[in-house]
């Protein structure tokens, strides 16, 4: 018996944000989803509107594993899994071993497709997903803020200037043409 698939359907039990009161809490499971259609984004953005080679589907697939490792570590906020260099290179590794873990429960002849994603391997498609899972925290913390939750407000303006300061031109492009629309009510995205 494998339980690789049963352990990735418990993402759904691990919340995100834990040291902020949350309008909506949201989960791993989620965020992966959001984190995966936004590299999707992005890596079509870098092909089709800058003509720099990327697979799209190769981001995509990458985002909806990259949070996997928490099933086991649990979510780490960031001003913890940040704050000093010995902890950010520790909890690396236990995210590492998390992975190594995830795959060995997997039948041999599986390994090597679901290897670089959980290892992530390949530099340019792990720089997309990072950008997208930032760009999902910048997403969220406007999805507060229009909310009423002014807990996300510094969070927001960090998260910008982190996004800004990857300096990657398919991150502004998607800022510049759809971040807007986030912050707008359900009527407000309904009117033209």
């Amino acid at each position: 018996m494998h339980k690789f698939f049963a352990y990735i359907s418990r993402m759904k039990y691990i919340t995100r944000w834990s040291l902020m009161r949350n309008s909506v809490s949201e989960n791993i499971q989620e965020h992966s989803h959001m984190v995966a259609v936004l590299a999707h984004a992005l890596g079509v953005i870098r092909r089709d509107v800058f003509h720099r080679p990327c697979d799209p589907d190769a981001c995509a697939s990458a985002a909806l594993f990259h949070d996997a490792p928490e099933i086991f570590t649990g979510d780490l906020p960031t001003p913890i899994k940040y704050h000093t260099p010995a902890i950010r290179d520790a909890y690396r590794q236990v995210e590492a071993e998390a992975a190594e873990k995830l795959l060995g429960m997997l039948p041999q002849a599986l390994r090597p497709a679901y290897a670089p994603l959980l290892r992530e391997e390949d530099p340019e498609v792990n720089r997309i997903v990072k950008a997208a899972d930032k760009l999902s925290a910048y997403i969220k913390c406007l999805e507060e803020l229009e909310a009423g939750n002014n807990e996300f407000g510094d969070a927001a303006g960090e998260t910008l200037e982190a996004l800004r300061g990857m300096e990657m031109e398919e991150v502004a492009w998607f800022l510049d043409h759809f971040a807007e629309a986030f912050g707008l009510t359900l009527d407000g995205l309904q009117r033209g």
